[in-house]
């Protein structure tokens, strides 16, 4: 299974934990790392380029650290351009039958994240799941991983988490 990993971090530079992991994910052949931070420097993402990346992919994982409770702001770019675009396209159900996940990097424990503030880690997590599901993709179980530091990673279980 051809897998897209689509990355984002709003401090790509100073990352440690996902730089880790992403460095991890090299080793599967069947996965491709999608870093926006680097191929959209300067945050004009291409639009076509993108859907021509799904088309190819039959799971697609979105990836990134929370930040206050939501994405980085250019995946967020990166939905609302793309799956509008599919959206409102002559295809709209391009995306039908993929897969899609998501993998969260999270600094606090876990129970901060179980409705702690207010709302549970997949309440946070429903919008991203549901603009997928909107867009006719079999959204599976998210994967987080909590208090991530580079020296307590679950590399096994993540890469799992990638096929």
């Amino acid at each position: 299974m051809q897998t897209l990993l689509i990355f984002s971090h709003t401090f790509w530079a100073d990352s440690k934990v996902n730089r880790a992991l992403l460095e991890a994910a090299k080793a599967l052949p069947n996965v491709r790392i999608h870093n926006l931070n680097e191929i959209y420097k300067d945050g004009k993402i291409d639009v076509d380029s993108e859907i021509k990346l799904l088309q190819e992919s039959e799971k697609i994982i979105f990836q990134f650290p929370l930040f206050w409770f939501s994405t980085p702001a250019l995946m967020k770019e990166w939905q609302d351009l793309v799956l509008s675009k599919i959206h409102y396209s002559a295809n709209p159900k391009l995306l039908e039958g993929k897969k899609f996940s998501i993998i969260t990097t999270a600094g606090g424990e876990a129970k901060s994240y179980d409705g702690h503030h207010g709302y549970s880690l997949e309440t946070l997590l429903s919008p991203i799941k549901q603009a997928f599901s909107y867009s006719f993709c079999d959204v599976l179980e998210s994967y987080a991983i909590f208090k991530a530091k580079p020296d307590n990673l679950p590399v096994q279980e993540y890469l799992k988490q990638l096929q």
